[in-house]
Formats: C-alpha cells, structure tokens, sequence
C-alpha cells in the first residue's frame, strides 16, 4: 500500500511506508558520554483554552514520555526551549513540570536538569534579572535537578555590555549550591537572544562567555553550545578549563561533535534526541566500545531528518518533534501548549513523515501511517 504526500511544488508524490520499525530495547547504561535529551511537554487535548492561556499539560503523558526516555539510558533536560518555555509554557506550568519530573526522576532513577530562566519578567533591571533567576534556581535545587542556566531574553534587553553579563551570571554561580550548566542559545532559536553575552560579534561573545567560565570551574560542570555552527563548537570546547564539559546542543552536526577528534568530544543535550531517543542511545552504547564507525553509521542518517525539523525559522522545531512523537504513539493527538501545531506546513509534516519512517523510528509503523492518514484528509487530502 502506498500513501500520497503532498510536495514542496503543490503536488501529490507516492510513498511506501517502511513494514517492520527498526528494533531498538533498553539496553546497558551509557557510560562514554553524558546524553541528554530535552523533552516536549503533551498538551490535554480536552482543555477549554487559548494559544495566549496558561498551558494546559497532560501530565500522565508527559511523565510517562520521560519514563521512556530513562529507560533507554538517556538523561532528561526539562523545562528547556524543547519543552515550549516562553512559547506556550509560562513560568508557573515550567515550575510545575520541574517539580513533577523531578520527583518522577528520583523515582526512577532517571538522571534530570532543568532549565532556569528568567521568563516570569518580560524585562526589568538588571537587579530584577538577577532576582528572577534566583526564584527559579531555587526551585530546581528543591527538586533535587541539577540547574542549568539558560539565556535570559530580559538579560540581553538590561544588559549594556559584557560586564553586566559577567556581573549576574558570576553572581548566579556563587550562589549555586551545585556545578550547573550553561547554555548559550542562538538567536536562530530564539531572535530576542541576538547580542548575547554583550555582542553580536561571535568571537567577541565568545570571549565573554569563557570568561564567565574561567572565573568559577568549579560551579561549571559544563556548557550547552546551541550555535548550529560545528567550528565554533569545537573551538570552545578546546578551549575550556579542565573538566568543564562541552554538551553539543547542535542539531545540524551533532554526530561529527560527539564522536570528537583526537583533542576531545562534546558530549550530548539535544531537542533531536527526543524522537531519536532509543537509536541514539544505541549508538552511544556502540560508542562505548570504541566503535566509531558504527556509531556513525547508526547516527549519520538521521541527520537529514534533523536538518529538516530544525530548518528556519528554527524556533519552530518543537512542532515536528511532537508530531513525530505522535506518530510513534508517545501520546494519542497532535495538540500543542500554545497552539503551536499551526507553524509547520502539510509538506513539512510530510516529509518528517517519511524520512522518520525511512528510519525505521516508528513502533508501529501502521499505526503511524493510519495517522498520517487522518492528517492528510483533514487538510482535504483525498488518498
């Protein structure tokens, strides 16, 4: 049986969806890098609201998507930029997922971080940035998650120059009970995060973003670099005080980043590797032997579906992720906090559709196809 997709050029394209799903099980934890994978949040489908409300969350559904995350080896990155903070999910719905999760993580056994902003202000002084990260990093620290320190859209508007970005996040990292990391997100995730760390010159940026580094490795355990630029990376990762890690948040090179070189690795927090989750960690595990090339051949294929998902406007990546996780039966409706099911196009969904099964990354592949189905004939496609 074949399924008609639309294409980018207003046409219809025949597919044969893939039989058998690529056969993936928990296997032994992972032990050569640390891996994350930052996590979508399932809206309740039956919630009476607005794109502008409070976020409504199924919490059975979110909960039970991290359970599986943990099963396969993988460590959890709550309440980050995947999980539509600032973009449907408000400070008060992130805190609640933080506790949540937390507590699920302890449960478990699941290793967890959360993300710790500053998006219960839309702007003020730099007195009140600073205020407001500190409300958020307390409770990540009362759960128990290990803290990590995201960019702040209020801080870039305040700043006035690097100073006053090393003035509160040294402030923020004395105060920390624990190493936390930090997370430099571009401003294709994000456009209000343009001139990040005082300037929109990248090697001037980058300059300051060591520094705050260099003045307390001993509260860094290390950086999530979310650039989309492999070089730039690679640059900063050799250039970190010792035992700093290097966490590759980049979703177009990701492979070539956590295999390394002969001067060193990234290790792993990605938005890609919540519908990779269960192949990534089997190539990590094969990784663990020492077995680059076959790590690359599991991971490298992916990468198309990646590129596509994270294409610009980038911020929009979050709509394929939990797309895909609906097709692979995660949760039962392509709903989202915010409405953000709206952003991608029929032909996008389409073709995350069809690379995703080429992979083989869909339990049930019939499954998967009945609900494509149902999409494509709510956009009036006739089959």
């Amino acid at each position: 049986m074949t399924i008609r997709l639309p294409d980018l050029r207003g046409g219809l394209r025949a597919y044969e969806p893939r039989a058998e799903p690529v056969a993936l099980t928990p296997g032994a934890p992972l032990t050569s890098r640390t891996v994350f994978s930052a996590a979508h949040v399932v809206a309740d489908p039956y919630a009476d609201t607005s794109p502008d409300a409070p976020a409504a969350v199924d919490w059975d559904a979110t909960l039970a998507f991290r359970r599986h995350l943990w099963s396969h080896g993988l460590g959890v990155a709550e309440a980050m930029d995947t999980a539509q903070r600032g973009m449907g999910l408000d400070w008060a719905g992130a805190a609640e997922l933080i506790r949540r999760s937390a507590a699920e993580a302890k449960a478990v056994g699941g290793r967890i971080a959360c993300g710790v902003g500053t998006d219960q202000i839309a702007d003020g002084s730099l007195g009140e940035v600073r205020a407001a990260y500190e409300e958020q990093l307390a409770v990540v620290e009362e759960s128990g998650a290990q803290a990590i320190l995201m960019a702040s859209r209020a801080l870039c508007a305040a700043a006035s120059g690097p100073e006053d970005y090393l003035e509160v996040y040294g402030h923020l990292l004395r105060q920390a009970g624990e190493p936390v990391v930090l997370h430099w997100l571009g401003p294709m995730f994000d456009p209000a995060l343009e001139g990040y760390w005082g300037s929109s010159d990248l090697d001037t940026a980058t300059d300051t973003f060591l520094e705050v580094i260099a003045a307390h490795p001993d509260k860094v355990d290390g950086i999530k670099v979310s650039l989309l630029d492999a070089a730039r990376e690679i640059d900063i990762r050799r250039r970190l005080p010792q035992g700093v890690r290097c966490y590759t948040g980049d979703d177009f090179n990701y492979p070539e980043l956590i295999a390394g070189d002969e001067k060193g690795f990234s290790h792993a927090l990605l938005g890609i590797f919540d519908p990779l989750g269960p192949l990534a960690a089997e190539a990590v595990r094969v990784l663990d032997t020492g077995d680059v090339t076959g790590f690359r051949e599991l991971l490298d294929p992916t990468v198309e579906l990646s590129r596509h998902l994270f294409q610009a406007p980038t911020r929009f990546y979050k709509t394929g992720v939990v797309f895909l996780a609906w097709l692979a039966g995660h949760q039962s409706h392509f709903t989202m906090v915010g409405g953000l099911q709206s952003a991608r196009s029929l032909p996008h969904f389409s073709r995350a559709y069809e690379l995703a099964d080429g992979l083989g990354l869909f339990p049930d592949p019939k499954q998967a196809e009945e609900r494509m189905r149902n999409l494509l004939a709510l956009y009036g496609v006739a089959q």
